[in-house]
């Protein structure tokens, strides 16, 4: 595997920079650093989505002939290395890293006519239901019902762990259509608005104290049959193609390299305490140099998967040993922001939002200070979504090493 850029390569990175700089405004850079949150909120989200819509770059990850700009998987990695490097917000990966993928590739020609187009305008903001209270990594066990009735599905059940359902007008769901057989064969994937009476909304807070997540209540609400994704029972198969692609559908090393740049360079002017500077202690450069090392060997290993999608190979189980990693990394870094600012790192501030005219002000010491309790705890999470650390631990053992 080559790992330099060609110079084809390095051309496209100075006009992405050169966008960046350009289009990447202070508020919506204020907005990403300031969002504890795995997903930034839509106002700062769609705000970014808009720039990047406009100039062509938003669809990246789609295939050209399914409205995607016909990036190489190589521009894709420097396209998001840059965004992170630059402090971007990240994207609506729900609506464009998930269900985007699913519709141009399972999806007749009148769902991609309808939905991608309105994904990319936003005009749709969509929310994922497969997680049921009792169906989490076990989820061919999920009972949530929808039941054909002529030209529509009526549904019956709930979902939970909802990322953003109090922002969405729909939500793609997992819903049990057959009972015979194993339970994988019963599951269908079906499209859903959201903005009807059968629908109900509860929020659930997270130790940080955000509101990011929810409970969702189907209550005889109604879908209708030509927002079924491929045919009845193939929704264990979508959802495996699906659950690739939130595993290993991007880089996610660029993004926890540039937190450790930062928290580099905030630790080189943080007292120890004891005269000196933190970041010029031996102890916290090992610490360091230990979670930056296995951050730049998780890059490789991205990098190895760019280089085999790019043959024409797909992402496959390895993707699961990338979210393993990267989930396990990320609380790694979020704890590193912790000990950087020992007791002034304890701040919890639950208003929301922590960015713009009526954010709170930090009870102590800095606005960065303010931000790493919220974002450690909110990390919790990492090792739980898209499938916990020991479900991808299962699925390595049996399908990378074999055991």
């Amino acid at each position: 595997m080559d790992l330099d850029f060609s110079p084809e390569e390095l051309a496209f990175r100075d006009e992405v920079r050169a966008f960046l700089a350009e289009s990447l405004t202070e508020e919506l850079r204020e907005g990403a650093i300031a969002s504890p949150s795995v997903f930034v909120e839509p106002d700062i989200g769609q705000a970014w989505n808009a720039v990047l819509n406009k100039k062509g770059w938003l669809s990246y990850q789609w295939p050209k002939e399914h409205g995607g700009p016909g990036f190489t998987p190589v521009q894709r990695y420097i396209f998001e290395k840059e965004c992170a490097l630059a402090g971007a917000p990240t994207l609506t990966v729900l609506s464009l890293k998930l269900l985007a993928p699913v519709i141009y590739a399972f999806g007749t020609q009148e769902q991609k006519d309808y939905y991608l187009p309105r994904v990319l305008s936003g005009e749709d903001y969509w929310c994922q239901g497969f997680s049921e209270p009792g169906s989490g990594s076990d989820l061919a066990s999920l009972q949530c019902r929808a039941v054909r009735e002529g030209d529509k599905y009526i549904i019956n059940g709930s979902k939970i762990w909802t990322t953003h359902a109090h922002h969405a007008n729909r939500i793609f769901c997992l819903v049990r259509t057959g009972a015979e057989g194993r339970p994988q064969a019963g599951i269908s994937f079906l499209l859903v608005d959201m903005d009807q009476p059968g629908i109900t909304v509860r929020p659930i807070l997270t130790l940080a104290g955000d509101h990011e997540v929810n409970q969702v209540f189907f209550d005889n609400a109604v879908a209708r049959a030509s927002d079924l994704v491929g045919n009845e029972g193939d929704g264990w198969k979508i959802a495996k193609f699906l659950l690739e692609n939130e595993r290993g559908g991007s880089c996610l090393a660029p993004r926890l390299l540039a937190d450790l740049d930062q928290i580099e360079k905030l630790a080189a002017n943080e007292p120890d305490g004891q005269g000196g500077k933190l970041g010029d202690g031996a102890a916290w450069k090992r610490r360091l140099a230990k979670v930056r090392l296995s951050c730049q060997a998780l890059e490789i290993m991205e990098l190895r998967i760019l280089a085999d999608i790019a043959k024409g190979r797909p992402p496959g189980p390895q993707t699961s040993l990338i979210k393993f990693l990267a989930s396990s990394l990320r609380q790694d870094v979020d704890l590193l922001g912790i000990d950087l600012y020992g007791d002034a790192g304890l701040q919890l501030d639950t208003n929301r939002p922590l960015y713009g005219d009526n954010a709170p002000e930090p009870a102590i010491h800095s606005k960065d200070a303010q931000m790493v309790t919220p974002r450690y705890l909110n990390s919790r999470a990492w090792t739980i979504f898209g499938g916990t650390n020991e479900v991808q631990a299962s699925i390595i053992a049996k399908t990378v090493l074999g055991l």
